[in-house]
């Protein structure tokens, strides 16, 4: 199988994507016969293909969420009108590749974290595309992390839910991701999309570097494209469960994949981090406005 997945030059993605029907052939096979089991094996098929010839995303069928052994270390529902600023900092004020991030863009509002992007005049680094961007004062290594959420809907700008260490483009410094990654739990990009199946979708990525004698490009696996429920109307939970060795990645409480790429995990405690994020060009006219909505956030981990 893995020679006929280099033989068409498969991204690891899709690679696993064929992998992924013998683990539900596997899983179909204890317990006994169901029609439910028959056609998860059907779709695994079917979806195998589309990843396959056209990229397309899966729907997550991994293992359920088991957090046993694990605590709640950290809870924000955001009630209240006003960031809790004493757990959470406005990340990055300033610019942010085609505008600013800016505390402006940043609101609480009926238990809801609001992250919104705009076209400001008087904004305060001046007239532009502003975008909201928060992350935990307090950094976490190993553990549960977990979003609940509405996507922002129309496209070019993206929500986000990622743990970031300090150097994890640093070739020396994260040592191909042991001294540190970007762990992308969650990127919803598809937002203008046609097909519904791409556009409610989400990837998952780890960058880092190190990984090879190369300094100069960044490790980057896209470990795949996974659906989520009506993700710009509907809340959906996104997760990622960092164990010392390996990242288990989770949509609404089913395993979607899993990896230690590229050397192995991190080591180091990384920044917890949500943002709405700003492309490189922005097209949009500017009485446009979208909003990330996020009704909690929350950590947990092993109990001693």
């Amino acid at each position: 199988m893995h020679q006929i997945a280099q033989l068409l030059h498969l991204a690891f993605r899709q690679e696993d994507a064929i992998y992924r029907i013998g683990r539900i052939l596997k899983a179909a096979g204890s317990g006994g016969f169901s029609f439910k089991k028959l056609f998860a094996v059907f779709m695994a098929v079917g979806e195998m293909f589309g990843s396959v010839l056209a990229d397309r995303p899966l729907t997550p069928a991994g293992q359920p969420l088991d957090l046993a052994g694990y605590e709640l270390v950290f809870c924000d529902e955001f009630d209240g009108d006003r960031l809790d600023t004493e757990a959470w900092r406005y990340r990055g004020n300033g610019p942010r590749r085609g505008g600013f991030n800016g505390k402006e863009a940043v609101r609480l509002e009926d238990g809801n974290l609001i992250l919104t992007a705009s076209y400001l005049e008087n904004g305060s680094y001046g007239e532009g595309w502003y975008a909201g961007a928060v992350a935990l004062n307090k950094r976490y290594k190993n553990g549960y992390f977990e979003i609940r959420c509405k996507c922002n809907p129309g496209g070019q700008f993206w929500s986000a839910f990622w743990l970031q260490a300090e150097h994890p483009y640093d070739h020396d410094l994260s040592r191909g991701g042991v001294g540190g990654a970007e762990l992308d739990i969650f990127e919803a990009m598809e937002g203008a999309a046609k097909n519904k199946a791409v556009r409610n979708s989400v990837s998952q990525t780890i960058h880092c570097n190190g990984g090879d004698d190369d300094k100069e490009n960044l490790d980057s696996r896209v470990l795949g494209f996974f659906k989520g429920n009506n993700i710009y109307e509907e809340y959906n939970t996104y997760g990622l469960q960092w164990t010392e060795t390996e990242y288990i990645f989770y949509i609404n409480g089913v395993e979607t994949t899993r990896s230690n790429f590229s050397l192995g995990v991190s080591e180091v405690p990384e920044e917890v981090i949500v943002s709405l994020e700003l492309p490189e060009e922005i097209t949009k006219a500017k009485d446009y406005t979208t909003s990330f909505v996020v009704d909690y956030v929350k950590i947990w981990q092993k109990a001693n």
